[in-house]
């Protein structure tokens, strides 16, 4: 009796993925600034193969912890407040350049003169037209955001599997087709990354969104094969809730820089 458990909450076991990431994430920091120092990426993609291989085992401990009942109430409610806490980073994280690009476009500083002739774009910037590509992937994407909550839809208040599969199936497709236009997009710019703030900009806002996009259609990719495995309930469903949540920050995100890159920043 003197082990009972007599709480709601998990007592976590001895773990060693906290210290395998944080040595895999350090790796993979330090490389990327080697390979931008013309050493080679090799050791980038070694912390990226460490990091994805904590990213795996440490989920599936998770996975495994509430198939054993550990994930009560109360936990389900912790991981959520954790999940909300994480986007909101996330949304710092993007702040920052949007914060970059309005300081830029408000205020044209050049390095050797205060105004480049209080011009933006910067003159020699051939910018997209909002209305056509870029408005074809914004349509792509909301339209993925919807097939997400068709599939959320369908597992909480129907628990319609059948529908849930293929919301998450038509959501995956559509996220997979925007980032092929994203890439087809970035191989027609007029302008590059390098030497001029505005492209500079442009590919790390974008750049940093289209990872986004890439990462959570992974993570409804693995829902959907959770999915067939019947993981989820209307009760228990916080990994598909999630990756919900994930789709459409990265559906809002891409909203408001359609609106200030594309549209405004012209």
């Amino acid at each position: 009796m003197a082990h009972a458990k007599d709480h709601d909450y998990h007592i976590l076991n001895p773990s060693v993925w906290p210290f395998l990431g944080a040595v895999a994430g350090f790796v993979m920091l330090f490389g990327a600034v080697l390979w931008m120092h013309g050493s080679g990426p090799w050791m980038f993609l070694i912390g990226l193969v460490g990091v994805l291989y904590v990213m795996f085992g440490w989920w599936a401990d998770v996975v495994a912890e509430s198939h054993v009942g550990d994930h009560t109430p109360v936990v389900r409610i912790g991981l959520k407040y954790g999940f909300i806490l994480f986007i909101m980073s996330e949304v710092m994280f993007f702040a920052a350049w949007f914060w970059s690009f309005f300081k830029h476009a408000l205020y044209p500083m050049g390095p050797d003169s205060p105004a480049i002739d209080g011009v933006w774009p910067p003159v020699g910037i051939e910018t997209f037209d909002p209305w056509h590509l870029p408005l074809i992937n914004t349509l792509i994407l909301l339209c993925s955001g919807a097939a997400a909550t068709w599939a959320h839809h369908a597992l909480v208040h129907e628990d319609n599997r059948e529908d849930m599969k293929w919301g998450l199936i038509l959501a995956i497709a559509l996220g997979a087709i925007f980032t092929v236009l994203q890439v087809y997009e970035y191989t027609h710019a007029g302008f590059g990354f390098a030497g001029n703030i505005y492209g500079a900009n442009f590919f790390m806002a974008t750049g940093f969104h289209g990872a986004h996009v890439v990462i959570g259609t992974i993570f409804l990719f693995v829902c959907l094969l959770r999915l067939m495995r019947g993981h989820f309930t209307q009760e228990k469903h916080i990994g598909f809730e999630a990756a919900a949540w994930y789709w459409h920050f990265v559906d809002v995100v891409w909203l408001f820089l359609f609106a200030a890159i594309y549209v405004w920043g012209q």
